[in-house]
């Protein structure tokens, strides 16, 4: 099969683990151009990693939660390749699962902070690039915790998420740029290299945990988690020129939960 990506400059957030990291493993076996960014210094083992393999790959540390993180991160990718093709944005993940009124306004805040405001401010900061030359692809990773327990101020940053990628696909869809979304349930991952939430967990937390993990499970017609591949690939398929007439999508990868 002919690889779908060959000389495209892809930027890649939350690189360094997970499902960043699979889509930029199969990114680059297809002919991507990366950056790939993350706030972890692991993302420049990852860079090595595929460098050695041949890739062409720009490691890139930023914290994206900011304007000034993301405008960075953009302003050296295009110096670096003169263009911009494809932006993944990767960065958000639950920290806390609990009930909402266990919540304390800060942790709110946090949650609102990692889920939404990073693809908010790259989507920002990428669209001058693709508007000069012409088009471009975004997808956004959201998730289908929109509706689930345990996680309501993540699941309204997503829902941001959401919202965000139907208005970009609308108002730039006349300027070349296509802007979808995939929206994973639950993933089965190694272990991450920085965890989200360092906190103690007593038994009332794990339990809560398990909360979660059983509506996740119950709420997927599969009953499983999914593999990291799984998700990867309808991320791509997104990015890539197969996609060409979808925009303003936002995609399930849950077993069957729509989120």
């Amino acid at each position: 099969m002919k690889p779908r990506f060959t000389g495209q400059v892809m930027v890649v957030t939350g690189a360094a683990q997970g499902i960043g990291r699979r889509v930029a493993e199969r990114a680059a076996a297809e002919g991507a151009r990366l950056v790939l960014v993350d706030v972890a210094d692991h993302v420049q083992g990852v860079a090595a990693g595929l460098r050695d393999q041949g890739s062409e790959v720009l490691a890139l540390q930023a914290d994206l939660e900011t304007w000034n993180g993301a405008e960075a991160v953009m302003i050296e990718a295009h110096r670096r390749y003169g263009r911009i093709d494809i932006l993944i944005n990767n960065v958000g993940g639950t920290i806390w699962a609990q009930p909402f009124e266990h919540y304390r306004p800060e942790q709110i805040q946090k949650e609102i902070q990692r889920s939404l405001f990073p693809t908010l401010w790259c989507c920002r900061a990428v669209l001058p690039y693709m508007v000069t030359q012409g088009g471009g692809a975004i997808v956004n990773v959201s998730s289908v915790a929109t509706r689930g327990l345990m996680r309501v101020p993540y699941g309204a940053a997503k829902g941001g998420v959401n919202a965000l990628t139907v208005n970009l696909a609308f108002e730039y869809a006349g300027h070349g740029i296509r802007v979808n979304a995939t929206a994973p349930g639950g993933t089965e991952a190694p272990p991450r290299l920085t965890p989200r939430n360092s906190e103690p967990q007593g038994e009332r937390e794990k339990a809560w945990y398990q909360t979660l993990v059983e509506q996740t499970q119950a709420t997927s017609f599969m009953h499983r988690y999914g593999t990291l591949d799984e998700q990867a690939e309808p991320i791509l398929f997104l990015a890539s020129d197969a996609a060409s007439y979808i925009t303003g999508t936002v995609l399930p990868v849950a077993g069957g939960d729509q989120g």
